[in-house]
């Protein structure tokens, strides 16, 4: 009846999966019983479409969760990171590439590198409110914190079942997850082996489900090697923005690989080239700092001074013991410290 293809046509504009197969199924099936709507009909039906997607139901991902704002996690990095030139780079080329391709050929696997308070948190926590309509808190992310979530040795292997039935039903209730691993360096060897064919090359057909999947790994290992060239730069009297990725990811790679007591170097992540890239954080000098503090005060609409911001600066450990040059502890601490200030 022609009420029915009216209704197939009207679903199809709103919810596109399975369409396409559908119709190509039946006009294979019946090839001269291809139809077309009549054009008044047409236009009905797309100012009916029209109106329904005016309040929110469409969306152009097919899952109004995901928003894959890629313009809006640009502008992020940009204006409120401070003193990652690489960090910036590397996230919006690598998060770009993976959304805009068609059918990646695996998941997209980021690993964080840096001392404290250097933004590997506040960058995972920008990918995913870009990447997702309610952020943090969307059905399609899930954060695990390695102390928190698998404090004891001993129950190893319930852990691994839990995080592996997680993740499966993480796949299935959305089609492009989000996977944060904080402290992942405390992460036992097992259980990132346990996650490993999540995030492998897809070559079979029950595979395809975990191509769309975004896995971060944020971690304090390099920690020392990033702010050692860091400061090799500054004595030399070169700006830190000629740092470049392939000389920080050579370093991270040789340290991370050798044999020690962490859980990446006895994983497989870096043997099977598993993570896409390494992405370091270099450490913050005290104009970054200022920034941050900078960025509290607006953030809570509150005024301050060039002079405020030098006070709340100050406040903060420098190392190394002669140079003073980097902050221990990053911004970690610079939201709470702006509380001294107030009126």
């Amino acid at each position: 009846a022609l009420h029915t293809h009216y209704w197939h046509y009207l679903t199809c504009r709103l919810w596109h999966q399975g369409c396409q197969e559908e119709e190509e199924e039946q006009r294979e099936a019946s090839p001269s019983s291809e139809w077309s709507l009549p054009l008044v009909g047409q236009d009905y039906l797309e100012i009916l479409s029209a109106w329904y997607c005016s309040f929110g139901k469409c969306c152009e991902t097919g899952d109004c969760r995901i928003v894959n704002n890629i313009t809006g996690l640009e502008a992020d990095l940009s204006e409120q990171l401070h003193g990652q030139h690489l960090a910036k780079e590397v996230v919006f080329r690598a998060v770009q590439g993976f959304l805009q391709s068609p059918q990646p050929e695996k998941a997209l696997v980021l690993s964080f590198h840096g001392w404290s308070g250097t933004g590997k948190n506040f960058v995972a926590r920008m990918v995913a409110t870009r990447l997702y309509r309610d952020g943090l808190k969307s059905d399609c992310v899930q954060v695990f914190i390695s102390l928190l979530h698998f404090p004891h040795h001993k129950y190893l292997d319930s852990y691994k079942a839990q995080l592996q039935r997680q993740i499966s039903e993480t796949l299935q209730l959305c089609r492009q997850p989000l996977f944060i691993f904080d402290e992942a360096e405390k992460l036992h060897s097992s259980l990132l082996d346990a996650i490993r064919p999540f995030m492998a090359h897809h070559g079979t057909k029950g595979q395809e489900d975990h191509q769309r999947s975004i896995f971060l790994f944020l971690s304090n290992l390099g920690g020392n090697t990033i702010n050692e060239v860091a400061l090799d730069f500054w004595r030399a009297g070169r700006a830190r923005e000629e740092i470049s990725l392939e000389l920080l990811e050579q370093r991270l790679r040789l340290e991370l690989q050798e044999p020690a007591e962490n859980s990446y170097a006895h994983s497989h992540l870096l043997r099977e080239n598993l993570i896409d890239f390494l992405v370091p954080f270099l450490p913050l000098e005290f104009h970054h700092v200022k920034l941050c503090a900078r960025d509290a005060f607006l953030a809570r609409g509150l005024p301050y001074t060039e002079a405020t911001l030098d006070e709340v600066a100050r406040m903060m450990v420098f190392v190394p013991k002669e140079e003073k040059l980097f902050s221990a502890q990053g911004c970690k601490s610079v939201p709470q410290r702006i509380n001294y200030f107030l009126p």
